[in-house]
């Protein structure tokens, strides 16, 4: 690049955008990057405070912010996404259907380290819908040595920094415990919040039972749920440390594989994952799913219906930021409320 006077340019090439700013209109593009500058173009620039511009000079080993910013998007962006046109050397990365966001953070930082880029992302592990704004990139200077893009191009190795899961269409199991609501003394509130969670992932309840607490009874009422051919199993209630409280020893002698039985998430740290049959993913839920708005549930079943591995080790992570506040105006997921993972 190099840097002229304004009244010096007429004739040359413009090599990045220009934008004016209006009151009450915002920002807006007067100039284009590769627009020639005419005579009548000087006394707009002036008004717009630019005395100097840009022009380009072309240099083999320097590459323009809008060409990078096509680089730096092929290393981040996945399947089921696609890029804004570029705009002052910015592109933004839109999703192209509904599931869960995945963020390599180690990668992610890598590049950010490697000075004068910037990639600004939603965080890890987000319910995404079709449309929503992933991430943001630019380079900083309006030109950047080849070199620095090799590096991302390193970094990404040819498997983008984000991926967005589609969830799973399951079908889904619910088995409501409780000798309270098996013998009818109390209604049953646990299933319509059930299947309000559920609606929002456009699942349904596929099988429902209602049994006592006995571990028998909750036993083979998963394998009826199996024999439906339910490929998801929520069951709820008898989750707590009572005597009466069957639900954790009946999944287990359903020969579930317990991934958790208890987390550090406030609230619903009584929550409980396992798998059936090496896939099915069967969960135990507290007594708190029932009336509090948003629980450990919450950040489980998206990455549930996402088929997203989940380590013991990231159950732990939960700790830090697994303290709901429980606000009266709830913006769960732009708040804290499980972001260790």
């Amino acid at each position: 690049m190099k840097k002229i006077k304004v009244e010096d340019a007429i004739g040359q090439v413009l090599c990045h955008d220009l934008t004016q700013i209006i009151k009450d209109s915002g920002a807006s593009v007067l100039f284009k990057k590769g627009h020639i500058i005419q005579e009548g173009d000087i006394e707009k620039l002036l008004t717009i405070g630019k005395g100097h511009v840009y022009i380009y000079e072309k240099n083999e080993n320097m590459i323009h912010e809008n060409e990078a910013a096509e680089i730096i998007y092929q290393a981040c962006a996945g399947a089921n996404m696609k890029g804004t046109p570029v705009s002052e050397g910015k592109i933004e990365i839109i999703a192209d259907c509904n599931g869960l966001l995945k963020v390599d953070v180690g990668r992610l930082q890598a590049v950010n380290e490697l000075g004068n880029i910037i990639i600004a992302s939603r965080h890890n592990n987000t319910v995404i819908k079709k449309g929503d704004k992933l991430a943001g990139t630019r380079i900083i200077p309006l030109v950047i040595h080849k070199d620095i893009l090799n590096e991302v191009k390193k970094i990404a190795d040819h498997k983008p920094l984000f991926e967005i899961k589609p969830f799973y269409p399951y079908k889904v199991g619910n088995i409501i415990t409780g000798n309270e609501i098996y013998y009818e003394r109390i209604k049953d509130t646990f299933t319509p919040v059930i299947a309000q969670k559920l609606s929002a992932y456009n699942l349904k309840i596929d099988c429902h039972k209602i049994v006592s607490d006995s571990i028998e009874a909750i036993k083979a009422a998963i394998f009826e749920c199996l024999d439906e051919g339910a490929e998801l199993i929520i069951c709820t209630g008898g989750m707590s440390v009572d005597p009466d409280d069957m639900t954790p020893e009946a999944i287990k002698a359903a020969g579930a594989d317990i991934l958790t039985y208890g987390l550090p998430v406030l609230p619903g740290s009584m929550l409980l994952l396992g798998y059936l049959r090496g896939e099915i993913p069967i969960l135990g839920l507290p007594g708190c799913a029932m009336y509090a708005e948003i629980t450990s549930f919450d950040l489980f079943f998206p990455r549930i219906l996402a088929k997203d591995p989940i380590s013991r080790q990231e159950i732990a992570g939960l700790g830090h930021g697994g303290l709901c506040l429980k606000c009266s105006n709830c913006t769960f997921q732009n708040c804290g409320f499980g972001k260790g993972w």
